[in-house]
């Protein structure tokens, strides 16, 4: 069921179009990743559907009717690139600040649990270190038991441990509520488990499609074979089959050998180039 849709969204600034006529479909339930390059309008993006900045045209259909973002906000949960939180309080404090402000939280005890923030829970915001700080952020985000839930970028600097944490409890809220997400990334690998993702650059959607359909278009398997001569071969295949068919009909020929299935950073290199923006 579709949940929120962005219909010929644009956004124009003085000397800048930065969102240039693009089209979104979030179903309910659903892990949705938008990736591009710095500068492609993802963020841009992000403000016009959580009522941050208004669009220069186009329409935003929150469910079956078109909407406003009064329509809708209280549905919805954001957690920015930067921090909004108030850093002289205590955890408690901007935790308990914005419970206060919704009729329907989430229960408390279990949001504390999850994203283990007991040691943390009577310690000034500013005090807390980058990964306290993020599981801090999302966990406000989640007070108020949104339909929606919109991440920026939420893992940027953080520790291998803390980004594995954030996302076994976002993916579990997920099963167990029908949380749907909508999240930006540079760390293209934390796409790979979305349902559909969205590419963007220079203020268009450039792809979309799932992940296994994005591999399928924009890249290739490659096979490296080692023989006993000392001669190494590279090949490129369409799947794991063909592969497995050259790696029998070689084996009694090969010293080694190596299978690499195209990845999103494959992807997302072959539509949007190597060149640094």
């Amino acid at each position: 069921m579709k949940l929120l849709q962005a219909i010929n969204l644009t956004k124009k600034f003085p000397n800048k179009l930065a969102v240039n006529n693009i089209s979104l479909t979030i179903n309910q339930g659903d892990l949705v990743a938008l990736l591009g390059p710095n500068g492609a309008g993802k963020s841009t993006t992000l403000n016009m559907l959580i009522g941050v900045s208004q669009p220069t045209s186009g329409k935003i259909i929150f469910g079956d009717k078109s909407a406003s973002i009064k329509d809708y906000k209280n549905e919805i949960g954001v957690v920015f690139q930067g921090s909004v939180l108030d850093a002289n309080l205590t955890v408690k404090d901007n935790i308990m600040t914005r419970a206060h402000m919704y009729t329907r939280t989430v229960q408390l005890n279990s949001l504390i649990k999850k994203f283990e923030l007991e040691s943390i829970w009577k310690q000034p915001y500013c005090s807390l270190s980058g990964g306290q700080k993020r599981r801090v952020d999302i966990a406000r985000a989640l007070i108020s038991s949104p339909k929606l839930l919109f991440l920026d970028e939420p893992s940027t600097g953080l520790d291998i441990q803390t980004r594995t944490k954030i996302w076994e409890v976002l993916n579990q809220l997920r099963e167990d509520t029908g949380l749907t997400i909508v999240f930006t990334t540079h760390y293209l690998e934390e796409s790979e488990n979305a349902d559909y993702v969205y590419i963007m650059d220079q203020g268009k959607v450039i792809a979309e499609d799932t992940v296994a359909g994005l591999q399928q278009k924009y890249t290739q398997n490659v096979l490296q074979l080692d023989y006993l001569t000392g001669e190494t071969t590279t090949t490129t295949l369409d799947n794991k089959d063909e592969a497995i068919k050259i790696l029998v009909k070689n084996a009694k020929l090969l010293t080694n050998f190596e299978y690499r299935p195209g990845t999103m950073d494959d992807v997302f290199m072959n539509l949007t180039g190597k060149e640094i923006r």
